[in-house]
């Protein structure tokens, strides 16, 4: 691990905290659909495969280097179809050489699904929800929830897809959206079906997962194995985009997009793209440079299913 102390962010020392990632590049995912966010809510929301690649193009030529996918229906459903993956995988392919990131996360779809359309389908990287918990995401101007579940992932389940992902040469991206869920990789490198270098996502901001502080974003960055490669996803206004400028400072990977987050500033909402040059110019701001797909690919440690 590398530590280099600069300076303050938000009133709070911050160091450039490095572990596998590249201090000088910056790997900015994007999340363009998610499973729930709908165009009523925000109009820039791409739902068939040709919006979702057009898309994936203009979010790559804006600084993404991943596009992270849910597949949804024309009428902004989502489904876990294997040809609809497959019908989004062969346009994004065709539109541009962005990573192509799957999610498997879902409330009540069989593993079985999941599991089939990723073999089947073979995206670079697939997501991995890291545990069970309470779900749930506030609405100050609703004083309501805006969803509240209850989020299933065994260890088995878990360990099934791990495996699976091994099969098709997916490499996984462990989504922790607390400290245990980070601690979860222990089981899994004792069994030897997950191996150095690990990619994570620490996810901030969902209630009942770890609040979104600066200090628990450095916490759950030294519980990280010291090669592991991790992004921050910061879930709502104005949550993101303080975590974005202090996962940059510690020389961290960023995730925009509207699955996680549709405003620039209040009021005003944005497409894919725009979020994208944003985070790109804020990565420039910190003296380092938007990775391409090859680069980002090379820091977390695969090949490619291209």
């Amino acid at each position: 691990m590398t530590d280099e102390d600069i300076g303050t962010h938000m009133g709070v020392k911050t160091q450039r905290t490095v572990r596998g990632n590249d201090p000088d590049k910056a790997v900015i995912s994007v999340s363009l659909t998610g499973a729930m966010t709908l165009r009523s809510r925000c109009p820039t929301v791409p739902y068939t495969p040709q919006e979702i690649a057009e898309q994936a193009q203009e979010a790559r030529e804006a600084g993404a280097a991943a596009a992270h996918i849910h597949a949804r229906t024309e009428n902004g459903s989502p489904t876990f179809d294997t040809q609809t993956y497959q019908e989004i995988y062969d346009e994004v392919r065709d539109h541009t050489d962005i990573l192509i990131n799957f999610s498997t996360g879902a409330l009540h779809e069989p593993l079985e699904s999941r599991i089939e359309y990723v073999k089947e389908v073979g995206p670079d990287i697939a997501a991995l929800n890291m545990g069970s918990m309470n779900y749930a995401k506030w609405s100050d101007n609703q004083n309501d929830y805006a969803f509240n579940m209850v989020f299933e992932n065994s260890f088995k389940d878990i360990e099934k897809m791990v495996k699976a992902m091994n099969e098709a040469d997916v490499k996984p991206e462990l989504e922790c959206f607390d400290t245990g869920h980070i601690g979860s990789i222990r089981p899994l490198l004792k069994q030897g079906i997950l191996e150095h270098p690990i990619y994570f996502s620490i996810i901030m901001g969902i209630v009942g997962g770890i609040p979104p502080t600066v200090n628990n974003l450095m916490n759950q960055v030294r519980q990280l194995p010291d090669d592991a490669n991790w992004q921050v996803i910061g879930i709502g206004y104005p949550t993101q985009w303080p975590l974005i400028g202090a996962a940059l400072s510690m020389g961290g990977n960023i995730r925009v997009g509207v699955e996680d987050n549709y405003y620039l500033k209040e009021g005003e909402k944005a497409s894919n793209a725009e979020l994208v040059e944003r985070a790109a110019r804020m990565t420039r701001d910190m003296d380092r440079e938007p990775a391409t797909p090859d680069e980002a690919a090379e820091i977390m440690g695969f090949e490619p299913n291209r």
